[in-house]
């Protein structure tokens, strides 16, 4: 089962149609309001006359002397052009122009007019003030003193005030030619004021140019001097650092510099690498000690010529020894000769080891002290360096500035030079193309506004009937409520005519539409089961006065005239209706049978319909513990037995909770609610309250429904119609 409100659905034109029809009568007055009062308020006023003038206004591109700068395109020139022609200070040039104020007052003030319509006016008048609230006159007293003192208000103002509320700029399509508009009582007056429009206009974009370049001239000359003293003093610092600094014999050193640290760079490099190699000779010839054969082995002493020069020598004295030593014995004074020789030899090699290797000591501690040297130098120069170019970055600086006020100053010169050359240019071009003529009728204001209540009215008349619609939250139409609830939609019952009793016409007019509705539900009902109909049957509404007693009784009749024994049970303990309804005493019934003042159930047979009743007897203080006792439940399985169908009254279900009760006892409970007065709020609630009980639920019965309501009503014109003419054929 689904209780919740519904879905989005598909809206059609008919629907629309049956809101607007169903509030007709809204529709129509508020309609016949609202044209009267404009009907009304257009007759009322004074026909005035409208006068045009115009303009062909274009942009000067020209403005530029010089030739040079580009203009972009502007979409908001025109829009700004029909404002300044509207604004109050092209109006008041041209008020004082021509002294309306003085000269022509009379056009705009008149005296106090006795006319037919001034109850009317004064009553819309009073009407609107009633509307819009008034301040209180003591707040406003007791305020006067905390505000600044406002001047009076003068004629001219009054008049600028009345000519800008009819006057009007709007373009030409596709042109750049625009047309201003005038309307007033006078058409010679309207005819004046607006060719005086054109004029102020031109005048107040001139002195708007005027304006702006005088402004602009004032500003820029000012700035050039601001512009120049700051010149001058960046201009006589930068000279007065270059003096301190002596930046002229720096600049010198500044190109000496790099090429001296370049070159000491250079030589460091060189001297480190000759102190490294002489560093590793000198440590082999240390780590020789006094091995001279081992020092003689160094590649870098035995490089050495002088050393070369003695080792041959020396291998020729010893060849020459050798040839004399197979000729000669030792002892020969030639021998004695050559070996002296040769031991000559030995001992200049010795001598020159050791002075090679003194020498090569010398010569590592003169390569150190050079390359310590060197970099000394080498330090010294890139501190020359960085204190030279200390000295320029602060030049740099202030250099820098000194040519960015240069280039301010100069360009503002520029721009005056060139601002008064194009001064006494015009910005904006203006020319007359068509004067005002005299008007010679009245202006069409009159079918604008009698347009305009006339759409006010009847879209305004349909909004409300909308808005009604909106607000109304009952129920209004089957399909709504089939779609909604989720309960098998049983009958319709629609509204009773004025000559027709709801509580008898199963009755008394069996062939009416009603009484076909009610049979209806009975096959409804008794085809709800596929094995047999529900025997005992619950009859409940939503809420009071939904028809739930005379749709259980006429539920009861239609049973009953399928030839089946039936009978209704009142357990409406609290508001019983069926005695009054069926014209039966109700001094005993169910509540005395109940509380057990009588041993036997009152059942009271209907005389002239073949139906039996249990009234509700006197109405007891505790309905719900009677209606949930045992004996209420032997009532109605003994009853169930003795009849074919059991129709069980029930107070509403939101009211309390004996409808719940009952839900339990009976086969199947049938639910009422009124058409346009069961809200779906109370139908969702109730439903629910049901279901909360697993009461079984046969169906919902929509009563009270309008022959033309929504839907539903569609359903019953043609009904109406069908048994209309059926009843015609039988007359």
């Amino acid at each position: 089962m689904n209780t919740n409100l519904p879905q989005e659905q598909v809206i059609h034109l008919r629907d629309y149609y049956r809101v607007i029809k169903k509030h007709k009568a809204i529709v129509l007055t508020f309609a016949f309001i609202t044209i009267a009062l404009g009907l009304l308020l257009t007759l009322a006023q004074t026909p005035k006359y409208a006068a045009n003038v115009n303009i062909l206004i274009e942009r000067n591109y020209d403005t530029d002397v010089t030739g040079e700068g580009y203009i972009p395109r502007d979409p908001h020139f025109y829009g700004t052009q029909f404002a300044i022609i509207q604004s109050r200070n092209v109006v008041r040039r041209m008020v004082e122009e021509l002294k309306l104020d003085t000269r022509y007052r009379h056009y705009f003030f008149k005296p106090e007019s006795t006319s037919l319509l001034q109850p009317i006016k004064d009553w819309l008048k009073d009407f609107i003030t009633l509307l819009i609230p008034q301040e209180d006159p003591d707040e406003v007293k007791a305020s006067a003193t905390d505000t600044i003192e406002l001047s009076a208000i003068t004629d001219a103002q009054i008049i600028i005030d009345m000519i800008l509320g009819d006057l009007t700029a709007k373009p030409i399509p596709n042109t750049k030619i625009v047309v201003i508009e005038y309307t007033h009582e006078h058409p010679a007056m309207a005819q004046l004021i607006v060719n005086n429009i054109a004029k102020a206009y031109m005048d107040e974009i001139l002195e708007i140019k005027m304006h702006a370049s005088s402004y602009a001239i004032e500003w820029m000359t000012s700035k050039a001097k601001e512009e120049k003293k700051k010149l001058a003093a960046s201009e006589n610092l930068l000279q007065q650092y270059s003096r301190d600094h002596d930046l002229v014999t720096v600049e010198n050193k500044m190109a000496i510099v790099p090429q001296k640290l370049s070159e000491f760079s250079r030589q460091l490099s060189t001297a480190e690498a000759d102190m490294q190699q002489l560093n590793e000779v000198y440590l082999q010839i240390k780590n020789a000690g006094d091995d001279l054969e081992a020092i003689e082995s160094i590649p870098a002493v035995t490089a050495n010529k002088t050393l070369q020069a003695l080792r041959d020598a020396i291998l020729k004295a010893e060849q020459h020894i050798g040839e004399l030593s197979e000729k000669y014995g030792y002892k020969h004074p030639m021998m004695i000769k050559a070996v002296s020789e040769r031991d000559g030899l030995l001992v200049e090699k010795r001598n020159e080891i050791k002075r090679i290797e003194r020498s090569t000591k010398n010569d590592y501690k003169l390569a150190r002290s050079k390359a310590i040297n060197l970099q000394g130098l080498l330090d010294q120069t890139k501190q020359e360096l960085l204190n030279i170019k200390e000295r320029f970055i602060q030049y740099d600086i202030l250099k820098r500035e000194v040519d960015t006020n240069r280039i301010l100053y100069d360009a503002l010169i520029g721009r005056i030079k060139q601002q008064s050359a194009s001064e006494q240019t015009q910005a904006v071009n203006i020319w007359v193309v068509k004067n005002a003529d005299l008007p010679k009728s009245p202006s069409s204001q009159r079918k604008k506004y009698m347009l305009l209540a006339l759409s006010l009215g009847i879209f305004g008349g349909v909004g409300i009937a909308f808005l009604i619609e909106y607000l109304d939250n009952t129920i209004k139409s089957a399909s709504d409520l089939a779609r909604r609830i989720g309960f098998p939609i049983l009958g319709i019952v629609a509204s009773p005519k004025k000559d027709q009793d709801i509580n008898t016409i199963v009755k008394e007019d069996s062939k009416s539409l009603i009484s076909e509705s009610y049979r209806s539900i009975r096959s409804q009902v008794l085809l709800s089961s596929a094995e047999h109909p529900p025997k005992t049957i619950l009859v409940c509404s939503v809420s009071p006065k939904e028809g739930k007693t005379t749709t259980a009784a006429n539920f009861a009749r239609t049973l009953a005239q399928t030839g089946k024994s039936v009978l209704i049970i009142d357990c409406d303990l609290r508001k019983p209706r069926l005695h009054t309804l069926f014209k039966i005493p109700n001094q005993v019934g169910l509540s005395t049978f109940l509380t057990g003042s009588d041993t036997e159930v009152s059942i009271l047979p209907l005389a002239d319909e073949p139906m039996h009743i249990i009234p509700s007897g006197p109405i007891p203080p505790n309905p719900s513990e009677l209606l949930t006792s045992n004996q209420m439940h032997k009532l109605l399985a003994a009853m169930k037995a003795r009849y074919d169908f059991v129709i069980i009254d029930s107070p509403p279900v939101l009211s309390v909770t004996d409808s719940q009760i009952l839900s339990k006892m009976a086969d199947g409970t049938l639910l009422i609610v009124r058409y346009g007065q069961t809200t779906w709020e109370q139908l969702q609630h109730g439903t629910k309250l049901f279901t909360d009980v697993q009461a079984t639920m046969l169906g919902v019965v929509l009563n009270g429904v309008e022959e033309k309501g929504g839907d539903t009503g569609y359903y019953y014109q043609g009904y109406y119609a069908y048994y209309g003419d059926d009843a015609k054929r039988k007359s």
